[in-house]
């Protein structure tokens, strides 16, 4: 699997997600999963479903009268695509200034600082 060749929009984002979590599913089991939280209605959850076949993140199967819709990109891979280009984008490709701004704004946890203290005694060993 591959990163998608156009960014995914923040509502194509929340359908891929409900792929990854369980497919394939019909459009309208998208629907009953997505729409009603963001007051969507189905032809919106068909229409991010159009956009996101057009961007080659998502493919569909004939079953009988329906489709069933899947992921052609796994979660991970996407995940470290995208932080990989917002490091890139804004930090100049480094991680630790990345890691200062969140720790600026109060934005990590003890338990996120013991994890990152765990994630760098991993790669030293």
């Amino acid at each position: 699997m591959t990163q998608p060749n156009e960014k995914i929009s923040e509502a194509e984002l929340v359908v891929m997600e409900a792929l990854w979590e369980r497919a394939p599913m019909t459009a309208s089991d998208v629907s009953d999963r997505v729409a009603a939280p963001r007051d969507w209605s189905a032809q919106t959850v068909k229409t991010l479903l159009s956009r996101l076949m057009a961007k080659d993140v998502i493919a569909a199967d004939q079953d009988g009268r329906r489709f069933l819709y899947r992921p052609l990109i796994a979660r991970d891979d996407y995940v470290a695509g995208e932080s990989g280009r917002l490091v890139n984008r804004l930090f100049g490709g480094r991680v630790s200034p990345l890691v200062a701004q969140l720790a600026q704004q109060d934005q990590l946890t003890a338990d996120d600082i013991a994890e990152l203290e765990a994630i760098l005694k991993g790669l030293k060993s």
